[in-house]
């Protein structure tokens, strides 16, 4: 096997272990969960949240962190637990530090466990918010629970997003290779020249 085919060779294999969905696979280790889209109500009884702004970045999901403004905005919570979908839960957006008042949606019970709050003009301002979520139960004391965003950060070019751009220029660069014979006997010909 000559040098190009072992390099052509290794390209691929590296290329399949990059592109693998093992290793792009979310939370990235076994045995933990870094799902931070992901927080506890109460001890060990946890809410999915995901964000979406579907005019300005269509197909996109978010948590942490919104791009936009003034643009209509769905957050869109999932309970992970049963309990909760026999609790009425209250749920309000503030803007921070001043508190004031977003979103507000009354203490209501969501039996098919997904609520979706659409906010048709978005938030107002960049800045730090937070999601004020309120288990109301029939008897007892009321619980409430705090997740953060921020919003107006604009959209972002995911490093990943370019690793995967870069693999397929090589990539398509590689088949060029298999498939042209001129352009392979010029690359193995400047292959050869710097082996002498």
């Amino acid at each position: 096997m000559n040098r190009a085919h072992f390099f052509a060779k290794g390209f691929l294999g590296l290329s399949a272990l990059l592109l693998s969905a093992a290793v792009w696979a979310h939370g990235g280790a076994a045995g933990t969960d870094t799902d931070q889209c992901k927080f506890e109500l109460e001890p060990s009884h946890w809410i999915h949240y995901t964000a979406y702004q579907p005019k300005s970045y269509p197909a996109e999901e978010f948590c942490g962190k919104l791009p936009g403004t003034n643009t209509p905005t769905q957050l869109v919570f999932d309970y992970q637990d049963m309990r909760y979908r026999k609790m009425s839960i209250e749920f309000e957006v503030t803007k921070e530090p001043e508190g004031t008042r977003v979103f507000f949606l009354p203490s209501k019970k969501h039996s098919s466990g997904t609520v979706n709050l659409e906010l048709p003009n978005g938030v107002p301002d960049a800045g730090k918010y937070l999601i004020h979520i309120t288990l109301v139960p029939d008897q007892g004391e009321r619980l409430d629970a705090h997740m953060s965003f921020t919003a107006g950060t604009g959209a972002k070019t995911s490093t990943s997003n370019f690793v995967l751009y870069v693999l397929f220029v090589l990539g398509g660069l590689y088949v060029l290779y298999l498939s042209s014979a001129p352009v392979r006997n010029t690359v193995n010909s400047l292959i050869g020249k710097k082996k002498s």
